[in-house]
């Protein structure tokens, strides 16, 4: 039976904590779930409770409300939650309910630290819970289809994985909650940086494609953070990480793009590449001796598949174990030097695309994203004017 079956009768009761924000789109994808069958929203979790707009959908069937965690799952016998809360909330809220037996769909980045993970881990584990990391595109069946080519050889010997990320984000970005676009709050890591929160799924992904997503599997980190806004945390940035296979990974991503882009991860053999626009579930496939095919997949919901985990014994597809590598990346940004502020002549302010307010544009960006994940080079080993030589090492 397959992680989309929902042939089960009784709906697994689930308490979603953060339903704003981000947490919004949880919330109406436990609906979509709802009305099939699969899970039933039994509790919200937030400091202010939800209105009867925001519950609108919800309004024959109220889940209770509760800012104490703990509480709610002890009076609505949730079986499941899903944790959408600020980063550095993510641990304690993963252990309580791992304390209680709940199985969890907990957001990326799944802790601000290496040891807050490795403390998730442990908990998960010791509870037999099943854990579930909120990477979306793991669930992409374009995953799957992308391996299969490489296996069979389809572009030759693989020399390396390149990922980039063009996104636009407007001032008002950094101040929708308060720990955006920090990397501390006073002795707390938050780590709300472009590579390990708006961007990680392409740090993530590429790393899945190539089979190096436990912490065990990467020798070396090289990290290069900048930003051009008026914040701590990065928000142009590129990491290059050496597998202990000796392959490349390397992710150039942004905040302050001339142009939108959707994101994608670039698989490079001898004899051909694969892209894959993680986002669409799109990929090309440009070899030599063949005109490029392109394909669109499907995609599995991950709270869908914990269900057919606990369910029917499916398999898991973001597991906690398989995000140690991208950890390690959270970890080496998070003692790395302070992000370096652009030189003022290397970005201008433009109009925010919606609204009233302004985004910073950082000039030539796009191009030097593209150029990383081409070239599987760092800004600096580009000729990147304003990548002064401030790269970090990480064993």
């Amino acid at each position: 039976m397959g992680p989309t079956d929902t042939t089960h009768t009784t709906p697994l009761p689930v308490v979603l904590a953060g339903a704003r924000g981000h947490g919004s789109w949880h919330l109406a994808n436990i609906r979509r779930l709802q009305d099939q069958g699969v899970v039933r929203l039994a509790g919200v979790c937030e400091l202010h409770p939800l209105d009867e707009t925001e519950l609108a959908a919800f309004a024959a069937e109220p889940p209770e409300q509760s800012a104490d965690f703990g509480s709610l799952l002890d009076s609505t016998g949730a079986r499941a939650a899903v944790i959408c809360t600020p980063i550095q909330t993510h641990a304690e809220l993963a252990l309580t309910a791992a304390a209680r037996g709940v199985h969890l769909l907990l957001e990326k980045p799944p802790a601000a630290t290496l040891t807050d993970f490795e403390r998730i881990l442990t908990g998960v584990r010791d509870a037999k819970i099943a854990c579930q990391v909120g990477f979306q595109s793991f669930g992409s069946h374009a995953v799957p289809a992308v391996r299969a080519l490489v296996r069979t050889g389809a572009i030759g010997t693989v020399r390396g994985y390149g990922a980039a990320g063009a996104w636009v984000r407007d001032d008002a970005y950094y101040r929708r909650a308060p720990w955006a676009g920090r990397r501390r709050i006073g002795d707390t890591d938050v780590v709300d940086g472009v590579l390990t929160n708006p961007l990680a799924h392409a740090v993530a992904t590429a790393l899945e494609l190539a089979g190096s997503g436990a912490a065990h599997d990467i020798a070396s980190i090289e990290t290069e953070l900048f930003r051009a806004h008026d914040i701590e945390a990065d928000d142009t940035s590129c990491v290059r990480l050496t597998t202990t296979s000796g392959l490349p990974v390397t992710a150039a991503v942004t905040l302050c793009a001339e142009q939108a882009g959707e994101p994608y991860v670039i698989v490079h053999g001898d004899r051909g590449r694969i892209t894959f626009w993680y986002k669409q579930d799109r990929v090309l496939v440009q070899r030599a001796g063949h005109g490029p095919e392109e394909t669109v997949h499907g995609r599995t919901d991950l709270l869908e598949n914990l269900v057919a985990h606990l369910t029917h014994g499916t398999a898991l597809l973001a597991p906690p174990h398989r995000t140690g590598a991208f950890m390690r990346v959270v970890e080496a940004v998070r003692n790395a030097p302070e992000p370096a502020a652009l030189p003022s002549g290397a970005w201008h302010t433009a109009p925010a695309l919606t609204g009233d307010g302004t985004r910073r544009v950082v000039r030539g960006i796009d191009a030097a994203v593209a150029a990383a994940a081409d070239t599987l080079r760092l800004f600096s080993e580009l000729g990147v004017p304003w990548a002064l030589p401030t790269e970090v090492s990480s064993p």
